[in-house]
């Protein structure tokens, strides 16, 4: 961990940086009244419009729209609890949200677009290469796209989808923010929050006068996201949520910031390359399916293996073969993803199955165990191919 200077990776990476996902938290967008925060945000349009006559093409992710709508029907925020009433403030919300921006950027020349996403959007293979193209044709337009999640059909989506509130691919805007700048192959994904960074806390971990921020992080440690803090007062996304959406950056090869909002003169810094909050700089790049498959991907069942073929396959270079296979759950097509697990329950990988549950399951048996021995070419079959499978960091 190390500052910034002119001749170092992040600095360069940072000044060259031609693509970016901008994410305004919800303490950046709204005050505490539950209005729009012009004052704070005008800096903001301001760099960003800037940012584009310098050709720069640029994705605002905005949360607010529930707070914002919440502020208009006059409800108490306790009323959020609700996920009817949720629904009903991001119905008011997104059309006050948009508004306000389209004030606030008309001062500066900058067309928007509003595009509101499901997780549907991006579980849908067909869904995500059209949203692709349609992101690329308003950035060729020199358009802005305003992106949030579609709050007012979200759990319709979900309850269709067969997705779990625990396997949701984003719960909050930080991680859909990650999701679309890693689909767009965006170089730099930028979170202001209304903190300064991640913080390094005294021993005794109080946020004291003593806490400095970490300028530099090439690596997302257990200990890193001990450091995490729980959910924001008006928001749903915390710095925990940054965290997991700076790793889907790093995935994607590209370089991710967290950083103050408030401060008027972050977001030209972090463009300069100059020290602004906390940078997160990886080495490595994921390819494109296989971050689908790792990040934004629905996951349909579970295929349990035994120790034989979880050694196979976090050795690199084997697929799963159905001789493998010693127990699967749930239901799934073939060409649907599927969470591969040991023994004991824990997932280590993804992929994408050949078959259906019912196809793989009638090569193995009747019943949902593989029997002993007996080995036939059926259940020598591959289940999922190498290519189709990506291995899990559990750390």
């Amino acid at each position: 961990m190390e500052n910034q200077n002119p001749g170092s990776e992040q600095h360069k990476r940072l000044r060259a940086s031609r693509r970016a996902v901008i994410k305004l938290g919800t303490g950046i967008v709204t005050g505490g009244d539950a209005q729009f925060n012009a004052s704070h945000l005008e800096p903001v349009a301001r760099t960003i419009a800037a940012l584009k006559k310098d050709g720069r093409q640029i994705v605002l992710v905005s949360s607010g729209a529930v707070g914002l709508g919440r502020g208009r029907l006059g409800l108490h925020r306790d009323r959020l609890n609700d996920m009817v009433m949720r629904q009903a403030c991001a119905a008011v919300g997104q059309s006050l949200l948009m508004h306000e921006y389209e004030k606030l950027f008309q001062a500066f020349g900058v067309d928007l677009a509003q595009v509101l996403l499901t997780e549907g959007d991006f579980v849908d293979r067909t869904r995500y290469s059209n949203l692709r193209e349609t992101m690329e044709a308003l950035l060729k337009l020199g358009v802005l796209p305003i992106v949030n999640e579609n709050d007012t059909v979200s759990t319709a989506e979900l309850d269709y989808l067969n997705i779990r509130a625990g396997e949701r691919i984003f719960s909050d805007n930080d991680r859909l923010a990650a999701l679309v700048m890693s689909h767009i192959e965006a170089d730099l994904l930028v979170l202001l929050t209304d903190v300064d960074g991640l913080m390094q806390f005294g021993p005794s971990g109080s946020k004291d006068a003593d806490a400095k921020v970490i300028p530099l992080v090439e690596e997302i440690t257990p200990e890193l996201k001990s450091l995490a803090l729980g959910p924001s007062e008006g928001g749903r996304g915390g710095m925990l949520t940054k965290l997991e959406a700076a790793e889907i950056a790093m995935q994607a090869g590209g370089v991710a910031v967290i950083a103050n909002g408030t401060k008027p003169d972050a977001l030209g810094q972090i463009f300069a390359g100059e020290p602004a909050g906390t940078v997160f700089l990886s080495k490595t790049r994921m390819a494109g399916k296989r971050r689908w498959i790792a990040f934004a991907a629905g996951v349909r069942g579970r295929v349990i293996v035994n120790a034989g073929a979880r050694e196979a396959l976090t050795g690199g270079k084997a697929s799963l073969l159905l001789t493998g296979v010693t127990g699967i759950e749930g239901e799934f097509d073939a060409a649907e993803v599927v969470s591969i697990v040991d023994t004991e329950g824990l997932e280590f990988a993804r992929g994408i199955s050949d078959y259906s549950r019912g196809d793989a399951q009638g090569m193995i048996g009747n019943g949902s165990h593989v029997p002993d021995g007996g080995r036939t070419s059926k259940r020598a079959t591959v289940l999922v191919k190498r290519d189709n499978i990506v291995l899990l960091d559990r750390k």
